[in-house]
């Protein structure tokens, strides 16, 4: 019979206490007391080189899978958020990294929260979690086959396994409890450690409120498939020689041409595919993308997101009452109206604190203001310029002098800021601060501080465009001297705007990505734009076919086709012109006044809307990026991440094997309900490391 060395038998005997203890769960999650000794941090230390890390897997609980929230940690590793975009554009070959996503979300195309939400096969509460996926595992100078023998204490008793040092373990931890991690780890004749970590995850619940620049506008999930042909609309003159053609949807087998019908619902069938279509919301939006960054970079926290913004929202009707859709998926199933922001927050945290009495908002991401003074009036009357258009749209209220914007702005705006104080501050704690104010930017800036030119390039795409340069340099002077400033004066109580309590009124203010902004407004263009966009947009705005008999068959200039158009390349400007919104949404919105609605899909209202609606002067993914990483340290400031992610170990002599070991657990089912039985100690699939900032 062969001699084993102590150290050998000490290996055995901790592997067979391991598989007597294997699967052990943990129990269920109780409510968190702040005051209990579990709130108060372990003071830990680094053991013989070793330490036990910890990770919260797919902790951006808006994806129901770790494959999306990976696809982020791998691009935002040691860059910024701008970089990872661009990035991740060129890696779908400008197609988005978001198509595929957007169907695998814990809220449905309609904007309702899925409770409860299976997210990798557990199904758990998406508002008020109870548990959290956790990942543990021995880092730094781990011996080559040595044993570890785990132990997990959430207070209600220790749960065991033990495995080779390399595994790294999976388990649930409660929400709002701390678990004590013990692991004595052993490896041939060298002494024995002992490390301890404590694991807490904090879940932060985020809301997103705002308008059109909040919610993502001009960046639709998965962009619309165009067609290689075109399709027929009249102008508001009428008749054969006020006919146009501009590329089609792909798929649609209707009529192309003018004259001819087809239903609308088998047109929308076609179109681009929204996070939510009623309000244009997208997962590129600035809002998401500072959400999942603070989830990217702080592996021990959970993000809980709640994304409420409305492309067309004002503070009067959108944020405090409801408002009119934008766009939705079917004509049957189109209600006309999107309930008010701050309702639908209050009835989600009613609903949230009924479940979790302890549950809190712990930030607000907000952009509103720019339809409290009409700016997209001003674009109207900037962009329209044929007589009949101006002269319908003026008619329609549809375009807005700066004289009248400026009423807006000095008499309107700060009073409808007062009455939003007041719905938020319940929500928020009544301290302010917790809402982050993120600004616009101006759009029609390029190199540096010199405005757009103006002209036709960029918004050929309907014969009526033309960006006239003196009403373009009045609107860009407005909007850079009168408009920003005040807005900011507004959010922080500052020069002369009156607030009931400054100190708890002042919002915290972003607007650093202003002057990077300044060199990339709708009109900039580089020698690094897409080769598309430099053969096919033309700077003198003559880019589609004029001729009604070729038009059909070939709508571009550029003889190219109108398929290799890429919404989501990396491009000069971070500002969607006119073509770019047709290219990328071509949105037909159906939730208009019956006295508006067209007679058919070649209608001249249809025509006009289609080249705006989809986000003409709005951020591209790039710039909502570029937006976001301005958001993000104020987010960290006011969550307080930046001391709160240490993840510290204590090393200490092995205790003697005598103990008395734990009672092993049942195991539990590999899928349950938040209610159900816990999930068993289980070595993970291979998932990469968060990376440590």
């Amino acid at each position: 019979m062969p001699r084993l060395h102590t150290s050998s038998v000490v290996r055995i005997v901790l592997i067979l206490l391991g598989t007597l203890a294997a699967q052990q769960t943990l129990a269920q999650p109780a409510s968190f007391d702040p005051a209990s000794p579990a709130a108060t941090p372990i003071q830990d230390q680094a053991a013989g080189g070793m330490e036990i890390s910890w990770e919260v897997r797919n902790r951006f609980r808006l994806f129901r899978e770790e494959r999306d929230f990976q696809i982020h940690v791998a691009a935002e590793r040691n860059q910024s958020i701008l970089a990872a975009e661009q990035a991740l554009e060129l890696q779908s070959d400008g197609r988005g990294w978001a198509r595929n996503a957007v169907n695998r979300l814990c809220i449905d195309l309609g904007g309702h929260v899925s409770e409860p939400c299976t997210r990798d096969k557990i199904k758990e509460s998406y508002l008020t979690p109870t548990e959290h996926p956790v990942t543990v595992r021995l880092t730094g100078a781990v011996p080559v086959g040595a044993v570890c023998a785990w132990s997990f204490d959430d207070g209600d008793g220790p749960r065991t396994t033990t495995l080779d040092c390399a595994e790294p373990i999976d388990f649930r931890a409660r929400y709002g409890r701390a678990t004590n991690a013990t692991v004595d780890v052993t490896s041939g004749d060298d002494a024995p450690q002992r490390l301890m970590a404590q694991i807490k995850v904090r879940d932060v619940l985020i809301a997103g409120l705002g308008d059109s620049i909040a919610s993502g506008e001009g960046n639709p999930d998965r962009a619309i498939a165009l067609s290689d042909e075109g399709f027929c609309f009249r102008s508001y003159l009428g008749g054969a020689a006020d006919e146009y053609y501009r590329p089609s949807r792909a798929g649609y087998k209707g009529g192309r041409a003018c004259g001819t019908s087809g239903p609308l619902q088998t047109w929308q069938h076609y179109g681009a595919l929204w996070l939510n279509a009623a309000c244009h919301r997208s997962l590129y939006s600035y809002q998401t993308r500072t959400a999942l960054a603070l989830a990217v970079r702080y592996p021990h926290i959970a993000v809980t997101y709640l994304p409420l913004a409305c492309t067309g929202a004002s503070i009067p009707d959108g944020l405090l009452g409801s408002q009119r859709a934008r766009e939705c998926l079917s004509s049957a199933k189109c209600q006309g109206t999107v309930n008010g922001q701050i309702a639908e927050l209050r009835e989600a945290l009613a609903a949230a604190k009924r479940r979790q009495p302890d549950r809190k908002l712990d930030l607000v991401l907000l952009t509103i203001g720019a339809n409290d003074i009409n700016f997209s009036g001003l674009v109207s009357n900037v962009i329209v310029d044929a007589p009949t258009e101006r002269a319908l749209f003026k008619r329609g209220g549809l375009i807005e002098s700066v004289d009248d914007s400026r009423s807006s702005l000095v008499r309107d705006l700060p009073q409808s800021f007062g009455k939003l104080r007041a719905a938020l501050k319940p929500l928020v704690g009544n301290d302010l601060s917790r809402v982050v104010f993120v600004s616009y930017a101006n759009p029609a800036l390029a190199n540096g501080s010199a405005p757009c030119a103006g002209g036709k390039a960029g918004f050929d795409v309907h014969p009526s465009f033309n960006a006239d340069p003196r009403r373009l340099a009045e609107v860009e002077g407005y909007v850079q001297n009168e408009f920003l400033p005040r807005l900011k004066a507004i959010a922080l109580c500052q020069s002369g705007v009156i607030c009931r309590d400054p100190a708890s009124d002042s919002m915290t203010f972003v607007e650093a990505h202003q002057a990077v902004f300044a060199d990339h407004g709708f009109c900039a263009h580089g020698g690094n734009d897409p080769e598309f966009d430099r053969a096919c947009f033309s700077a003198r705005g003559d880019s589609f076919v004029s001729d009604i008999v070729a038009a059909p068959e070939q709508p571009l200039v550029c003889g190219r086709p109108a398929s290799d158009f890429r919404a989501y390349l990396p491009r000069a400007r971070w500002i969607r012109d006119a073509n770019d919104s047709y290219f990328t949404a071509m949105t037909y919105p159906q939730a208009l006044p019956t006295s508006m609605q067209p007679s058919d899909i070649h209608d001249a209202t249809w025509g006009l809307l289609s080249a705006v609606y989809g986000g003409a002067i709005h951020p591209s993914a790039e710039g909502h990026a570029a937006m976001a990483d301005a958001a993000l340290p104020a987010a960290e400031a006011e969550l307080h991440l930046n001391a709160a992610d240490a993840s510290e170990v204590t090393g200490e002599p092995l205790a003697p094997l005598g103990r008395s070991a734990p009672t092993p657990l049942t195991p539990a089912p590999s899928s349950s309900p938040p209610t159900a039985m816990p999930q068993p100690l289980m070595p993970p699939a291979a998932i990469p490391s968060a990376p440590q900032r």
